[in-house]
């Protein structure tokens, strides 16, 4: 099975979900927008236009099976030919968006395609098409507790302070650094506050067992990865509620979700002050990457199926 997978910007969960059908033996190719995007910045209309003939070029020089549109944004793409099947994901800050047109685009996408998917129940609620829920997985292999002491030998952090650590950059306002700050400087416990931005994927496990806690103050989120990432570390986490926090740290000891700064303030001095761990590892059990992979193969089999095309790797072409 041949796959062109579309997306904006590769993230490593995006990168885990490709390598996952790898392993069940789907060929992917990934195509991703022209031009870059961090922080606050966004691709031009031009980026995005360069983007479609890319798109039709790659169809036309491979025997793809389906194209898998991940994000809202190049759902537009994905239907710009006319031959192969459709799976559409919603990662959740397109279904979601303040931005009218993107919701628009989204919704329609998976209206439209021959399978949706989103990952978590939060989006499964506001998406009234018919869809799958397929949650990101997770590296339990790379993502896993680590001493506390090994941790912060291996980041260079030389000190015996408590450390709620804050994965984003700072400057990013949707996720809220000074609230972050405010409520550090409120709890009642010497913990010290560290900004982590621009660290391989590889390491932030280290970073994570280096730390007492997860502090996530974000206004919105469509995940957040990191919260699954330090649940599978024994990582405690408190957090605002946003996008599946709540459903994925329900009843883990040691973590809070909450939109009210006192409790977030309490959550941080229960969590920190006696330096234990969550159980977090056994909450996510069954999002292993492994899982993801074989949930999204099961789905493309079943587009094929329902596409006529099963055969269609038996080297018969497909023009646009």
């Amino acid at each position: 099975m041949k796959v062109l997978q579309l997306v904006t910007s590769p993230r490593p969960f995006f990168d885990q979900q490709v390598a996952a059908l790898e392993e069940q033996g789907v060929d992917c190719t990934v195509l991703g927008v022209p031009g870059s995007h961090g922080g606050n910045s966004d691709r031009s209309a031009l980026d995005y236009a360069r983007f479609y003939p890319k798109v039709l070029s790659a169809v036309r020089s491979a025997e793809y099976d389906l194209i898998h549109a991940n994000y809202g944004l190049v759902v537009p793409f994905a239907f710009a030919q006319p031959t192969r099947p459709v799976v559409v994901s919603l990662w959740g800050t397109d279904l979601m968006s303040d931005l009218g047109w993107l919701r628009a685009i989204s919704r329609y996408g998976a209206r439209r395609a021959d399978a949706a998917v989103v990952p978590n129940r939060t989006l499964s609620r506001a998406l009234e098409t018919e869809h799958e829920l397929i949650p990101f997985g997770v590296d339990t292999d790379l993502f896993r507790p680590i001493s506390r002491r090994r941790a912060r030998e291996r980041v260079g952090w030389d000190t015996d302070r408590p450390v709620a650590l804050f994965p984003y950059d700072r400057s990013r306002a949707v996720k809220d650094f000074p609230r972050a700050r405010r409520l550090v400087e409120r709890a009642d416990i010497d913990i010290e506050l560290r900004p982590i931005t621009g660290v391989d994927h590889e390491a932030m496990p280290y970073y994570m067992n280096a730390s007492d806690v997860l502090l996530v103050t974000s206004k919105r989120e469509s995940g957040p990865m990191v919260v699954k990432e330090a649940a599978a570390c024994n990582l405690p986490v408190v957090s605002t509620d946003v996008g599946f926090v709540r459903e994925t740290i329900e009843g883990v000891t040691d973590c809070l979700v909450s939109d009210d700064d006192s409790q977030l303030v309490d959550g941080l001095e229960s969590v920190v002050e006696p330096g234990r761990r969550s159980d977090g590892r056994d909450a996510i059990d069954g999002l292993a990457l492994e899982t993801l992979g074989e949930n999204l193969h099961g789905l493309y089999r079943r587009v094929l199926e329902r596409d006529g095309s099963a055969a269609r790797r038996t080297g018969v072409g497909h023009g646009v």
